[in-house]
């Protein structure tokens, strides 16, 4: 399909198609260079905050209709090119191809919602006769764009993850810069082409890589209005640090637990955490990676998770059967296995997978593992479950929260006070009852606590960080 393809990036608008440096993005199952892409340089950053900063007063003043209608085209041009994006996905990403349709479908959808929010942005009158001095006042609030907004994303869902930044940027009337992770640029190019195609005001957008080095000043430049950062941990605290007054909004990592109580169907269970803990070898935020299990079932509940995952196919992403494909690097792949081999050192017991051939991994259950070990306490963000049993509800909620990350946590319980005391006490952004902490809707609000940041993406909720509130107090003599 793709050989050494050429993809231009997009400043201002416009495409550029040459550079005195290239980003090389190889197939990640087998490791040929697929394409290249022209990198800016710090003249050219600078270039996209000057052209975001023009842009901000037409983006602003872009009637609903006129942001719905470039909304509406995203949607459309990408439901012609889903399968286009998709192969494309399973070359940079590695993605196992019913995964990468399933990443634009969602994508399609993401702007399909952003398209129905952007003309219900609403604000509200506020009564102020609350007092007799305010008597002769009334209030009203609307909301207004921030202004230009700098997105960094992730490797893993490189589309997608786009799609919740520009989208809400579009719906609000905010220009932005994209700088996409370096593994995984190209959907977001091509992104960029479908854009370009639309009447978005001149310098409404740009999208490229670049190294980290010149990065720098689409996080500290003050003319940059908001900072939104899908990433690791330790990168998104450091880009917080250095971003001056804007506002932040950081999306990072986790190592999801899952409770699965006595009264769940174990069959069922165990198909909801081979898709959570293995979709996409584990390579989401959202993963499964703890799995705590009532010790009257934990047994069955074992058993019939290893024969499941000894079922699953480790290999080429771009045939239909495939479950598991490569991870993303070889410095990824090593370092899972490196942590894998530190667990076996210190006792943990390999019910299956863990091997290691190449950026392939195969899926592994594990259990006893001491909890000291970088597998529990860590994000391991690879192909692998860990199992441990409980005997009180209490019990596994303390466990869950002995973390110091908090995104997402699944809760398999038929209790309905269990799931209301869940729902209470877990120190997460989401709590899923009945199934996996992997589980998302695009419009719901998506984020996290503790060290897995802050702020909430899902479309209505970007919107509320893209936007400020004004006020308008009216006094009547």
């Amino acid at each position: 399909m793709m050989k050494n393809e050429r993809f231009p990036y997009y400043l201002a608008n416009r495409t550029i198609g040459e550079s005195s440096q290239y980003l090389e993005v190889t197939d990640k199952y087998s490791g040929e260079l697929a394409a290249k892409v022209p990198m800016a340089d710090p003249a050219e950053i600078e270039q996209a905050i000057a052209a975001a900063v023009n842009a901000a007063r037409p983006m602003r003043q872009m009637k609903s209709y006129e942001r719905q209608a470039v909304l509406t085209h995203c949607v459309d041009r990408l439901t012609e090119r889903a399968e286009e994006f998709a192969q494309t996905l399973t070359i940079e990403v590695g993605k196992p191809i019913k995964d990468a349709r399933g990443e634009v479908g969602r994508t399609i959808d993401t702007f399909r919602r952003a398209a129905e929010e952007s003309v219900r942005i609403y604000g509200e009158v506020l009564p102020l006769d609350v007092s007799p001095r305010a008597q002769s006042h009334t209030g009203m609030w609307k909301r207004l764009p921030v202004g230009p907004c700098t997105f960094i994303t992730a490797f893993n869902f490189p589309l997608l993850l786009a799609a919740h930044k520009i989208g809400p940027a579009l719906a609000a009337g905010c220009p932005f810069i994209l700088k996409p992770a370096p593994d995984t640029p190209l959907t977001s190019m091509m992104l960029g082409e479908i854009l370009a195609e639309t009447n978005l005001p001149k310098d409404a957008f740009s999208i490229f890589p670049c190294t980290n080095e010149d990065a720098g000043s689409l996080v500290t430049d003050e003319r940059i209005k908001l900072l939104s950062f899908t990433g690791s941990n330790a990168v998104g605290w450091k880009l917080k640090s250095i971003a001056g007054k804007k506002k932040v909004v950081l999306e990072m990592g986790g190592n999801a637990a899952c409770i699965i109580d006595s009264d769940w169907d174990i069959d069922d269970a165990v198909e909801r955490v081979v898709i959570g803990g293995f979709y996409q070898s584990g390579q989401t935020c959202i993963s499964v990676q703890r799995v705590l299990v009532h010790d009257s079932i934990y047994e069955q509940f074992r058993n019939k998770l290893v024969m499941k995952v000894r079922e699953l196919k480790v290999g080429n992403p771009k045939e239909e059967d495939t479950f598991i494909g490569p991870m993303i690097s070889e410095r990824e792949a090593s370092r899972v296995a490196t942590w894998m081999n530190e667990a076996k050192a210190a006792g943990a017991k390999f019910l299956c997978g863990g091997d290691r051939n190449g950026l392939l991994v195969e899926p592994a259950v594990i259990e006893n593992l001491p909890r000291n070990q970088a597998l529990w306490c860590n994000e391991a963000f690879g192909p692998l479950v860990l199992l441990e049993p409980f005997s009180g509800f209490d019990e596994a909620l303390r466990s869950i929260n002995d973390s110091r990350f908090g995104l997402q946590a699944g809760v398999f319980t038929r209790d309905l006070y269990r799931a209301q005391k869940a729902w209470d006490e877990l120190e997460v952004g989401g709590v899923i009852i009945g199934d996996i902490p992997s589980w998302r809707v695009d419009h719901m609000p998506y984020g996290g606590v503790k060290n897995s940041g802050f702020g909430r993406e899902g479309l209505r909720f970007a919107i509320q960080d893209m936007t400020e509130i004004r006020l308008m107090v009216v006094r009547t003599p």
